[in-house]
């Protein structure tokens, strides 16, 4: 059945068809800017080489669909500081372990004797923390997607010594944050794994009153085209509503019982994103009856005041879709993979480290 599945929506044939329906309607247009915000999309577009496909006038862009690339630099530095407590473990997830703060990383902390263990999910993190007597912290970063394990474990009332650092972010804020600011966006390619969560129905109200075509895609190269065509026919046409390619997975209501677990135990903050600024309401931090496990209180710990990135680093630019990672003056000669500038080299799903592995080709 798998086989099936990727043979169809990985048919050059059938994606070629749609190919040269895209370029009948685009010779009609001016330049569009499609923007996705999702790391696995990025992965699929550069993977694929479906940008080389698309006619010159049509450009997909990445955005802030990087968890960890937004994860602000003073956040890194607090919770590497807190590592070097003597009594103080800190769990992350591994993309996060080398992102670079503005004084410091997780592995730079390692290496200087704090006991930081990378683990696989939060569930991991208070196993630890039911076989020590030291204070156990778990580094809860991500979208939508991952917000409700986090959400899940607390409402199992961990133990005590446990506590979580909460820096989830929410996506459709940050979608209609770049709307405000005038970033030159014509359409959305929603993000397929957090859409499973929230469902389609949070990105009609931004449809409509931004006047955006958007689609929910899957992550496939079929589905990727699939969405392209259909933000280029409502173009062409003057519509603009949100068109759910990924219905194999995604509800137009969402995931029910994802979403109860995340209003029990979170509500909403102001957030800032790396590289684009202070977004509102497009945090969550938990509710103040489950504040115990709230490792920013139970540590008084008080974050800077700023917005770091390296000099010369252009990963910003990157997120907000105004810039082509091989356009940052950094890209491939001092910022690569195995020696990483910005946080978008970093992850898997950084925009940056995504083109560096993956030379442009033809599907």
């Amino acid at each position: 059945m798998e086989g099936d599945f990727l043979r169809f929506f990985r048919n050059k044939e059938i994606v070629e068809k749609i190919v040269k329906k895209i370029e009948e309607k685009a010779k009609h247009l001016e330049i569009i800017k499609i923007m996705h915000v999702c790391g696995t999309h990025e992965w699929t577009i550069a993977h694929f080489g479906i940008r080389s496909l698309l006619p010159d006038n049509i450009k997909v862009v990445a955005g802030p669909g990087c968890p960890v690339c937004v994860t602000p630099a003073n956040e890194i530095d607090a919770i590497a500081n807190l590592s070097l407590e003597k009594d103080v473990i800190v769990t992350t997830f591994g993309d996060v372990f080398r992102v670079p703060g503005s004084k410091t990383s997780l592995i730079e902390a390692k290496a200087m004797g704090g006991d930081v263990r990378i683990v696989y999910s939060i569930s991991e993190s208070i196993e630890i923390a039911k076989k020590t007597n030291r204070k156990v912290v778990h580094f809860s970063i991500g979208f939508e997607t991952t917000a409700p394990t986090t959400a899940l474990e607390i409402l199992r009332n961990p133990p005590e010594n446990f506590s979580a650092f909460v820096t989830h972010k929410l996506i459709p804020p940050a979608m209609e944050f770049l709307l405000k600011q005038g970033c030159k966006i014509d359409g959305f390619i929603c993000p397929g794994h957090v859409s499973t969560i929230i469902g389609a129905r949070p990105y009609r109200s931004l449809a409509e009153a931004y006047r955006k075509p958007m689609v929910i895609a899957g992550f496939e190269p079929l589905d990727v085209i699939i969405g392209i065509f259909n933000i280029i026919t409502q173009i062409e046409e003057g519509t603009y509503y949100v068109y759910n390619e990924y219905s194999r997975a995604v509800k137009e209501e969402g995931n029910i019982e994802a979403l109860r677990l995340l209003n029990e135990a979170f509500e909403y903050s102001d957030s800032w994103w790396r590289g684009i600024g202070l977004i509102e309401r497009s945090g969550l931090k938990l509710k103040s009856k489950y504040e115990k496990y709230d490792a920013l209180k139970k540590f008084n710990m008080e974050l800077a005041k700023e917005d770091y990135m390296p000099e010369g680093c252009k990963c910003g630019e990157v997120l907000k879709g105004e810039i082509m990672p091989e356009e940052c003056p950094l890209f491939k000669k001092v910022c690569t993979p195995t020696h990483p500038i910005g946080p978008c080299m970093v992850s898997i799903e950084g925009a940056c480290a995504i083109a560096y592995k993956h030379s442009i080709k033809v599907f």
